[in-house]
């Protein structure tokens, strides 16, 4: 299915990992938003349940495990075209998890992954909404 002009929305999974009080951010290597910063995460695939898809996300693009602890939020994101019609539609279903082993290396779908100290995401330019679902996950841990 295209991701423009969908049949129905994409499930997506991001996942907040803490190690000790740093955050694990990705920088995407490929569209949609290559080049941003983000959390790690990807489209739920046929067969597995959201919190599969977001270790699999998780160790694809940075080749770390975790152990998602528990759900953040669910965010929907629309994007209609000048008629109306909706262009891109997703539900992003958002964890948050603590690191058990590995160090990040980029992989899969991403340019870049490193651990941040929450104090420095200002200069990381990332979406409100994922500055607000690491507050939450913050406040959850």
């Amino acid at each position: 299915m295209s991701r423009e002009y969908p049949d129905y929305p994409m499930v997506g999974v991001g996942v907040v990992v803490w190690k000790d009080n740093d955050v694990l951010l990705i920088q995407r290597g490929k569209p949609p938003r290559a080049g941003t910063w983000s959390l790690p995460g990807g489209r739920q695939e046929l067969g597995e349940t959201t919190r599969e898809a977001g270790v699999r996300e998780v160790r694809e693009e940075t080749g770390l495990e975790v152990d998602i602890k528990d759900l953040i939020d669910v965010v929907d994101t629309i994007h209609r075209d000048d008629e109306g019609r909706v262009r891109m539609q997703y539900t992003l279903v958002d964890y948050w998890a603590e690191w058990v082993s590995g160090e990040p290396v980029a992989g899969t779908d991403a340019a870049d992954a490193r651990w941040v100290d929450p104090a420095d995401l200002p200069a990381y330019n990332l979406w409100d909404e994922t500055l607000r679902v690491i507050d939450l996950s913050a406040k959850a841990r």
